[in-house]
């Protein structure tokens, strides 16, 4: 049975660059959703407590903020990989020091952590 190949650093970047790329699209994405949530509540007179339509909007605020912050998170990670591949640390759990699977950095390319790091 043949040898898997492991990706060289180049592969890693790209897979994170396009992460990045994804993400920040999702993000102006999410953000042009947040303004649209926002101008249409302060189109109409917004009681939350008594207008059945109240607690749709404010739920789909908290939700796109969730979703917002969750994408600038991610982006702070691929940031950071970025930089751990310019550093020649790439790869390496931050916890254990051991590896880093290749499966799991094509699956995860921002991952920090080992397999069983992570799972702790």
């Amino acid at each position: 049975m043949g040898e898997v190949a492991t990706p060289d650093l180049a592969e890693y970047r790209q897979a994170l660059v396009r992460d990045r790329d994804t993400t920040a699209a999702q993000l102006d994405r999410l953000r042009r959703d947040l303004d649209e949530i926002f101008r249409a509540a302060a189109d109409v007179a917004v009681d939350d407590e008594h207008d059945p339509e109240g607690a749709t909007i404010a739920y789909e605020r908290s939700r796109t903020g969730a979703l917002i912050a969750q994408a600038e998170a991610h982006l702070d990670e691929i940031a950071l990989a970025l930089r751990r591949v310019d550093a020649g640390t790439y790869g390496v759990c931050l916890e254990c020091g051991s590896p880093i699977g290749s499966a799991r950095l094509l699956a995860r390319p921002a991952a920090r952590t080992c397999v069983a790091c992570s799972s702790r």
